[in-house]
Order: structure tokens, then C-alpha cells, then sequence
């Protein structure tokens, strides 16, 4: 495959991936992110199978480290975030 053609999907999935999380309601926006956590959990799976299979420090290793990176900070970041949304129905003591 061409660079050309996989920069095209790249950015076409790029487009859909905005629109279609623009178009949620605030009442799913919890079960959108655990699905892309879910999703993100798949690629470090794949990143880490594509780093490992690469042979040498190649473009192929580079951009797998740099798809883990992402991921990870996706991951991490969706869990901050609903930690600080469950700590909002907790009841706050009495002072």
C-alpha cells in the first residue's frame, strides 16, 4: 500500500471519528469513552505485536512507541476523568 492511500484513510477516519463523537448526546458521552478506551486498549495490543516484530530501530518501531504513547495517555486520561465524574455523586461530609 501506498503512504498516499493510508494518509487518506487516516485522515477520512479522522473526519468520521469528529463528526460522530460531535453528534453524542452529554448522556452517552461516559459509554463513548469506555469505548474508546476499550478501542485503545486494542491498539497498545497491536503496537506492542508491531514493536516487537519490527526488525532493528525502524520507521515501523518509531511509529508503534508513538500509537502506545497515545493510547496509554487516551487510557489514562478516560480514567482521571470518570474518577472525577464518580467523585461527583459521592455525598459530601458534613462540616
Amino acid at each position: 500500500m501506498t503512504i498516499l492511500f493510508l494518509l487518506s484513510i487516516f485522515i477520512l477516519s479522522c473526519f468520521i471519528g469528529y463528526f460522530a463523537a460531535q453528534s453524542v448526546t452529554p448522556a452517552l458521552h461516559s459509554p463513548l469513552m469506555s469505548v474508546t478506551n476499550a478501542i485503545s486498549g486494542i491498539v497498545i495490543i497491536g503496537a506492542f505485536t508491531t514493536a516487537a516484530l519490527a526488525e532493528g530501530f525502524n520507521l515501523e518501531e518509531i511509529l508503534s512507541l508513538i500509537a502506545i504513547f497515545f493510547a496509554s495517555l487516551n487510557i489514562f486520561g478516560g480514567f482521571a476523568i470518570s474518577w472525577r465524574m464518580l467523585k461527583l455523586f459521592k455525598k459530601k461530609e458534613e462540616k
